[in-house]
């Protein structure tokens, strides 16, 4: 659909073509040719695979220089896809491995490159990551609590949700919170309905993914009644397993009970998609028309992590 639109669920690395990390490998002389298949995308096979894929692609992002060619890269397919606001997920154990100063080189670097592509506004959520050691994640929190503001706008938990508990990250979640900074967490993909209740108890008022909520109605009804967003990735879900079809997956149930939904592409060249065509397939399986996905990008822009002033700049654009 040619639509203008909004994505809130990206992260950043998740987002790099594979030729892009395939030609910064070899500038660097890094071998990693084995996490590509034999037509160049990325090679993987359910979730813990996906991870190792994912953290060697990133293992050659290694200068702030780096990120801001991988920014603009990313962004300019943003805007080829319609897309006017985005949030992309950040990580301070990769940029500059949880080092505070370090962390704000790589963020001056990568908004010094979201600058010259005026066509869409971009902001920052740091990220803590679940399968690693919480230590580690204070040190991300606070990482991000130091270059809150402006670019920075959110902190969030990612990562295995397999591996330890929401509750680990409390002391982080607290840190960005006290520093201003929005609140999303990713629940309810890998695991069930009890993930997501323990990060509305966290204080998550946006959720990644969150779509298993629906096997528990009575908490489909608490998020539609307090309003909670969900950041759903359709695609990523059916790659990963979730799901069999675009028909099966529960955005549309959802929907039909009132939670807001949204829509993003997650890890898009990883899962073989792209935002117009996680609208395309989404209108087919539901019959979903551009009034319901203005509805959709209207709730995102509600949710985004940004000031007044840029909403109501990205609310004229929309309406274009």
């Amino acid at each position: 659909m040619g639509m203008k639109k909004i994505e809130l669920h990206l992260h950043l690395e998740g987002a790099a073509p594979p030729a892009f990390i395939r030609g910064l490998a070899r500038e660097k002389k890094v071998d990693i040719s084995g996490i590509f298949d034999e037509r160049g995308g990325y090679r993987f096979s359910g979730f813990p695979e996906f991870v190792r894929v994912y953290e060697a692609a990133v293992s050659v992002l290694t200068r702030p220089e780096d990120y801001a060619r991988l920014m603009r890269a990313v962004l300019e397919a943003q805007v080829e896809e319609g897309v006017v606001y985005a949030e992309h997920f950040l990580c301070p154990d990769y940029c500059g491995g949880g080092d505070v100063g370090a962390f704000r080189e790589y963020v001056l670097a990568m908004e010094e490159a979201a600058a010259s592509v005026p066509e869409i506004t971009v902001r920052g959520i740091a990220l803590m990551i679940r399968h690693m050691d919480p230590m580690q994640g204070r040190r991300a929190a606070l990482c991000a609590a130091e270059v809150a503001g402006g670019f920075v706008t959110g902190i969030g938990v990612a990562g295995n949700e397999r591996m330890g508990a929401l509750r680990d990250f409390a002391w982080g979640i607290d840190c960005g919170r006290e520093a201003g900074l929005g609140l999303t967490l990713h629940a309810g993909e890998l695991k069930g309905p009890e993930e997501v209740r323990e990060a509305l108890a966290l204080g998550a008022r946006r959720i990644g993914h969150g779509v298993r909520a629906i096997e528990d109605l009575a908490l489909v009804d608490e998020i539609a009644e307090a309003g909670v967003v969900l950041e759903c990735c359709p695609g990523s879900n059916m790659a990963l397993g979730l799901y069999p079809g675009w028909r099966k997956h529960p955005i549309g149930e959802l929907f039909h009970r009132g939670v807001k939904v949204t829509v993003s592409t997650d890890d898009p060249p990883f899962f073989h998609t792209t935002l117009r065509r996680e609208y395309e397939l989404l209108s087919e399986a539901f019959d979903w028309d551009e009034g319901v996905f203005a509805t959709l990008n209207r709730w995102a822009l509600d949710a985004a992590f940004c000031d007044k002033d840029t909403k109501e700049k990205i609310a004229k654009l929309m309406e274009r």
